[in-house]
This record gives structure tokens, C-alpha cells and sequence, in this order.
């Protein structure tokens, strides 16, 4: 840490101690030199990776004390326009199409709980551990930019959850994704009251029963408190951030099943030529070619045989293809981490201009559309993907090897049925495809009459992520089996994909029952493990 830039801070985090914070927004130790390792939130430098890294590593949170600050001259702005009885929607207002109510001086007092027991109206199972930590995350972010107008203790205790591992129970089902993810994110607010249910340590308990055991105090909603706990599409941005980062890594991984692919069917690399995709000039396909061809670099495999003038387009358009979703995920990793950074609440408060403005920034459609853009990009790859392996299986296309890949063709079936069970998830991902950000459909007696349904939007995209694990391993297995056939070594980084792959699938001398392989295989290619193995190797990939 010699020569780091960083600021110091007194009593900061749960030691109570002066801390050392990067600039990079990490806590590096206190002055006793305790290492804490937290991701501090200051409301705008929050990435997709500390989103990972607090929502499926668990790493510790705090929040940066000058957000404190602007989240403590936020709410004595509030109080100073409640004490006035200046109206204030969702403060001494109804919400949605009751927003004209104004609500006496008692009812104030109940309105936030009373608020929250009705917005509590999901359906079904619970939202996995990971994507409502992420939730949660993404809200606390918002907080920390001072405009939210809820009390400390809220955005304090919400920290806490995270970070002592208390995690709400919240249906997966009932958000509409306009003023917010209300529905789960009320499911969460129950739980800072005590109220609804959480996990913890593995445990489904009562929310009031988790804290306990977590040693989080709950407490009780005053003014606005609970409105500002749910007014954001952050359910949303949580999912949504997850799958960003997965599908990068995904789309990285199908280069290495491609360049297996490749190698194994005998292809024409003149189609990866780096002057040929500069030429047109897509930073995807550039990358895309780049990291085939580092994959496959010193192929003996390849070195072998005679090319075709030109392959089919499953071979040579790969990164036409691959690369454009490649651009795709710059565009929704850019719109993810606006929303992470930005104020999704209504109304916001200005302490600085001394106004309260209503508006629509809790809107989900930037996200949705950008989710919508993701899906479609990487079920586009997959259904290459099932190309390919089509190839590598049907003789009359797969350059000289055995029929679908066994050397038994006739008594045995080799991976036929595989081909099968990657097609069908590549039909199901189509219909996924279909769009949920068009089909709004108005709520609240129309007052909220266009609604983003991103909540929709994010469900799907997971199965549609879900699904092409499956596929590329399906391709995954293929490549080497094909590639078990081939004299010569291939590249550096297709032989360290291979070995992995073989660390956990045999290669297929007789027929098996595949299932076993296609779970086992599309695990390890959800754990990141080919694409670690390889980059081990040749370096990291673009």
C-alpha cells in the first residue's frame, strides 16, 4: 500500500477506530493496522464487481462518512417541512392514486408501517440469497447520495443486515417495475420492523427471530422511513447487475468453446484474421477474433489437414456474432451502473435548494430495456453455439469425425440426444426473448398507467443465463470429444479447457446415461473454472 492515495477518517466502521480509505472506495485497515476489506458507499462509485463481491462473497459494507452527513442535512430538511406541514407526497400524502389524501398528524404517524403492510402483496417463491443482498446494496447506494430524506437508522440497519448475513424472504413475484420493486422491497422493509421473514445461517426464521440472533436491532418507521426503504427499481438493478457480470464471463467462455469447436472441425482461421475485423471496425468482433486466435495459437490440430476455401457461417461468423453481444454488454454494463449511482426514489429532497420534487426517477424501463438487449444478445451466441454442435456431431458435416462422435455409431448413439436437449433450451430461450418491456399494463387506478414490468423482464433473462450454461457445456463436451479423435495437440488454451473438462466428464467410449454429464459439466461452467483455467494460460481474454 506504500504511496497509495487515501484519506483518513475518525471512528469509521464497527471498530469505532480511524480508517485508511482508498480512493478506490476499499477500507484498508484502521490505525491499529486491523485489515477490513470493506466496499464503502458513498453513492457513487459503486461497480457490477462490488456488487458481486458483496451480494456472493459476502464482503462487508459501510458507508462513507460524508454520506452520512448528506443523509443527516437530508432528513433535518425533512423535519424542518414537516414541522411547517408543507405536503409532501408519501410523507403526510397517500401514494399512487390516493396521492391528493392528506393525512392528519396521527395518521402520519402510522402511515409508513401501515404503507408497508400493503405493498408487502407478492407471489411465490423466495428471490435467491444473492439477487435480494444485491437488492438491498443497490438501496442503501441510493441513500448515500442524501436526497432520500429517511432517518440514519434505516440505512444503518439495512448495512447491518448485510452485513451479519440477515436475509429477507421476498416472493419473486409482484413487481411491476415503476415506483420500484414495491412489492419484494416491502418484504424486505418488514423485516427492519421486526415483521415478515429472513434467512439466517441457513435457517428460514421469523424476521424478528433473525435479528435477534444477528444482534441487529429492529426498529420502528417514522415519517417517510418506509417509502424511502422501497421507492427504487433495485430488485431489479440487483439481478440485473449479477447477470451483466455472468454474461461477460459467459460470452468469453463460448470463445473458448468456439475455438475447441474450431479446431476440432479443421477450420479455415482466415476468417480470424485481425485485419479482416478491424477492416470493419466492431471492438466486439476485434476482441472476439483476438481471443480465438490466442486460444488456439500453436494448434497442431489445425496444422493438420486440408481448408475449405470457406467454412459454414456457424464457423467463420462467430465473432460477427459473439462480438456484437460483446458491444451489448458494454451498453448494459453502462446502464447498471448509472442506476447504481443514481437516486431512484421519489420524491427527492434538496436540502441545498431547499425544494421536494416528485417525479418518476424509481422508472425501471432504462433497466429493462438494457436486460432485454442482454437476453437477446447471448440466446443470439447460443443458438450459434448449438450450431456448431450440430456440426461436430453430424458426419456429413463434421470433416472425418465418427458419427455423432462415437466410434460405435449404430449400436451406440453417441451424443445425438445431446443435441437434442440444447436445442430445446435454445427454443425455450427464443421465447424468452419475446419482450416484457413492452407490455405494460397500468396499475393504481391509472394514475401509475405505464409501468416498465422489468421485474418480468429480469425473471426471464435468468432462466434465458440459466440455460445457456447448459448449452455451452453441451458444446463444451463435444469439442472434446471431437478433439480426443484428432491427432496433435491443440492450442494452449484449448488443452487447458480440455483438462478441465475432463477433470469431470470421461470421455464417452460407450453409451451412458448423459444427463449426469450435462448437469455436472454446466455446473462447472457456471463456477467460471474453463474460463480461469485458460486465461492461466494465455492471459485474460477481451
Amino acid at each position: 500500500m506504500q504511496g497509495a492515495n487515501y484519506k483518513v477518517f475518525p471512528g469509521f466502521g464497527e471498530t469505532g477506530l480511524p480508517a485508511k480509505i482508498l480512493l478506490n472506495n476499499i477500507v484498508i485497515q484502521n490505525t491499529n493496522g486491523v485489515l477490513l476489506m470493506s466496499v464503502i458507499l458513498n453513492g457513487k462509485n459503486l461497480t457490477i464487481e462490488d456488487v458481486v463481491k458483496v451480494a456472493r462473497n459476502y464482503e462487508k459494507v459501510d458507508v462513507h462518512p460524508e454520506a452520512w452527513e448528506r443523509i443527516k442535512k437530508c432528513r433535518k430538511f425533512l423535519q424542518k417541512n414537516i414541522e411547517s406541514n408543507t405536503i409532501m407526497y408519501g410523507v403526510n400524502t397517500g401514494i399512487g392514486e390516493l396521492s391528493e389524501v392528506i393525512l392528519t398528524p396521527e395518521q402520519v404517524e402510522k402511515f409508513q408501517k401501515y404503507l408497508i403492510y400493503s405493498h408487502a402483496a407478492g407471489y411465490g417463491e423466495p428471490i435467491a440469497e444473492d439477487n435480494v443482498r444485491a437488492a438491498i446494496l443497490s438501496r442503501i447506494n441510493v441513500h448515500c447520495n442524501g436526497l432520500s430524506g429517511m432517518r440514519p437508522i434505516v440505512t444503518q440497519t439495512m448495512a447491518d443486515m448485510l452485513n451479519k448475513g440477515v436475509t429477507p424472504v421476498m416472493c419473486q413475484r409482484g413487481s411491476v417495475g415503476a415506483c420500484g420493486d414495491l412489492a419484494p422491497m416491502s418484504q424486505m422493509a418488514l423485516v427492519l420492523i421486526g415483521e415478515g421473514e429472513a434467512f439466517f445461517k441457513g435457517e428460514r426464521l421469523p424476521a424478528a427471530e433473525a435479528m435477534k440472533r444477528a444482534g441487529i436491532p429492529t426498529i420502528m418507521f417514522e415519517q417517510r422511513d418506509g417509502l424511502a426503504a422501497i421507492n427504487g427499481s433495485n430488485v431489479i438493478t440487483g439481478m440485473g447487475s449479477l447477470m451483466v457480470y455472468e454474461a461477460e464471463k459467459w460470452l468469453k467462455m463460448q470463445d473458448i468453446a468456439a475455438a475447441m469447436t474450431l479446431e476440432a472441425l479443421n477450420a479455415n482461421m482466415k476468417a480470424y484474421d485481425d485485419r479482416l475485423h478491424r477492416a470493419r471496425g466492431y471492438s466486439g468482433a476485434i476482441a472476439c477474433a483476438e481471443n480465438i486466435r490466442r486460444i488456439t495459437e500453436d494448434s497442431e490440430v489445425l496444422a493438420i489437414g486440408r481448408k475449405k476455401v470457406q467454412d459454414a457461417y456457424s464457423l467463420r461468423s462467430t465473432p460477427q456474432v459473439a462480438g456484437a453481444a460483446k458491444d451489448t454488454m458494454v451498453f448494459a454494463r453502462k446502464m447498471f451502473e448509472v442506476e447504481l449511482n443514481g437516486v431512484g426514489d421519489n420524491p427527492l429532497f434538496f436540502p441545498d435548494d431547499e425544494i421536494v420534487l416528485t417525479g418518476a426517477n424509481f422508472q425501471g424501463t432504462p433497466l429493462a430495456l438494457a436486460m432485454e438487449y442482454l437476453g437477446t444478445a447471448v440466446t443470439t451466441v447460443a443458438v450459434l453455439s448449438e450450431r456448431r454442435l450440430n456440426r461436430l456431431l453430424n458426419p456429413h458435416l463434421s470433416v472425418g469425425l465418427p458419427a455423432f462422435l462415437t466410434e460405435g455409431a449404430g449400436m451406440f448413439s453417441g451424443m445425438m440426444l445431446s443435441q437434442y436437449t440444447a436445442g430445446q433450451m435454445v427454443n425455450e430461450n427464443r421465447v424468452l426473448c419475446n419482450p416484457a418491456a413492452t407490455g405494460s399494463i397500468p396499475a393504481a387506478a391509472d394514475q401509475e398507467d405505464f409501468v416498465s414490468m422489468g421485474m418480468t423482464t429480469a425473471i426471464k433473462t435468468r432462466q434465458i443465463m440459466d440455460n445457456n450454461y447448459a448449452i455451452l457445456a453441451i458444446e463444451f463436451m463435444a469439442a472434446a470429444q471431437a478433439l480426443d479423435f484428432r491427432k496433435g495437440k491443440p492450442g494452449k488454451g484449448s488443452q487447458a479447457a480440455h483438462e478441465v473438462i475432463r477433470k469431470y466428464i470421461d470421455h464417452l467410449d460407450e453409451d451412458r446415461p448423459l444427463y449426469n454429464d450435462h448437469n455436472k459439466l454446466a455446473a462447472v461452467v457456471r463456477s467460471f473454472e474453463i474460463l480461469e483455467a485458460v486465461e492461466s494460460v494465455i492471459g485474460e481474454l477481451k
